[in-house]
């Protein structure tokens, strides 16, 4: 069972700056799709950013130019470097992945999520 760990969370004041990371047990394969999502209290789990094997990348529009998504060299690894955060971006963020290459279909939101997710890990921005 491929298990996926978030880490970096925490409580930062609005403007402030944070940076999660995404490890994973899988060591044979690589991800082909991984992505950030987000839920706050209340709300529907929304997607935050997505990156292909490949590279290419999608950022919500709530995030364009505050956050960078992007791999580490061990390609099953991942951040999100969360800049300017503003007190909307308070929620649980779960790194999700998969094996699949189904990238394009997670941008266009004909799926709502990928294979694998992690456990989350809680953003608070104080205002």
């Amino acid at each position: 069972q491929v298990q996926l760990v978030e880490s970096g969370g925490g409580l930062v004041r609005a403007g402030g700056s944070l940076r999660l990371a995404c490890s994973s047990s899988e060591r044979f394969f690589t991800f082909r799709t991984m992505a950030w999502f987000r839920q706050a209290p209340g709300s529907q789990r929304e997607l935050v950013a997505a990156i292909s094997m490949r590279g290419d990348t999608h950022l919500a529009d709530s995030v364009k130019g505050r956050f960078t998504i992007g791999r580490d060299g061990n390609k099953n690894s991942m951040y999100l470097q969360m800049n300017n955060l503003k007190s909307e971006d308070t929620a649980v963020y779960y790194c999700s992945a998969e094996l699949k290459t189904r990238y394009d279909q997670l941008i266009s939101g004909r799926i709502s999520g990928l294979d694998f997710w992690g456990q989350g890990t809680q953003v608070t921005v104080s205002s």
